[in-house]
Parts: C-alpha cells; structure tokens; sequence
C-alpha cells in the first residue's frame, strides 16, 4: 500500500512540475510515414537574417543551435556539414507584449462617462510588458525536399541572459518529446 502512496505522490509531483513549466509546446507535426530512425546524420540551413535588423543576439541563437544538435545526438543521430541526411530549419521570433488587467470599481478610481447622466466603464490598463519569444524546429528531408516534422514553443523571454539560455534549452527539450523515433 506504501509503494502504491509513494507511486501516486511521485507521479502528482511530476505532473505538477511539468504543468508549471513556463514553456508551451504550441505545434507539433509530422508526417504519416517519418521516423527519425531513417536517418544517421544532421545538418542546419543557412541563416538568412539581417543582423542589423535582428535584435535577438548571437549567443541566444548559438544556444538554439547547440541545444538542437544535443538532442538529435542523443537520439542517435550525427552532425555532418556535407550532405546530411536532415536539414534543420530553425525559426525565431520575438515580440513585445503588453500585460493588461480590466479596471474594477471596487478597487480603481472611477472612470466616468457622459455628461448629465454618470456610469461607471471599465477600461484596459496596462500594468506591464515584455517579450514573448516563439522558436521553431522544421526538419526536411535533403533527398525528397520534404517537410517531414516540424514544431513550435513559446515562453516569456527573460531578462536576464543567463536563465534565456535555460529556457532555450527547457524549450528544445519539450519540443524534441514528441519527435518519433522508431516506428510503432
């Protein structure tokens, strides 16, 4: 009866922690017939982005990088400059959110309209904002140039550098859990 109590509390914990996760795997898709054992090597597209333009730094995108090629190689595949049996299409976005709450009369100044006749209207406030990063992982068939799994997270970016390159690899981590490895 112990072993059943600690089972259940072990896997409460488990789910507990992963649903507070500040990560969320948005999209995951594959094709009907991929299988990431189909294939021995690895390599990235080319960045095209304007540097000058792009305000996500250098290292964050290294990370992603690094992060990515981590997990392919714990899933038994190698990374190969020429030729590689995958092609790795990584996307990158991040956006400025505002963080806004409705006005309540009980605890906000009134906000009044009209002229002769005076109701009370709540409105958006905004109390806050901040970044909204979204990562995408494509991989591509070289040999048929198809798309054959592709898969988005997103998360708050934080401020500070060091816990960005956490969430980066919390975030690739999350994404590669759904990669099929093996046919069923």
């Amino acid at each position: 009866m112990k072993r059943k109590i600690d089972y259940f509390l072990g896997l409460l914990l488990f789910l507990l922690l992963a649903a507070c996760s500040p990560v969320r795997v948005a999209n995951t898709e594959a094709a009907h017939d991929f299988t990431l054992a189909n294939y021995k090597t690895f390599g990235f597209l080319e960045v095209n982005a304007d540097s000058s333009k792009l305000e996500i730094p250098a290292e964050h995108i290294a990370a992603l990088q690094r992060e990515v090629s981590n997990q392919l190689q714990k899933r038994g595949l190698t990374m190969a400059t020429s030729n590689p049996d995958l092609l790795v299409n990584l996307g990158v976005v991040v956006q400025e959110k505002k963080q806004t709450r409705q006005t309540d009369f009980r605890t906000d100044a009134p906000y009044y309209m009209g002229q002769r006749r005076y109701t009370w209207r709540s409105k958006e406030v905004e109390v806050g904002r901040y970044k909204q990063g979204t990562i995408s992982v494509h991989l591509v068939d070289r040999a048929q140039n198809n798309l054959v799994w592709s898969s988005q997270a997103e998360s708050v970016v934080p401020s500070n550098n060091a816990k960005v390159q956490e969430r980066i690899a919390e975030g690739v981590e999350k994404l590669f859990q759904s990669l099929p490895t093996s046919t069923q």
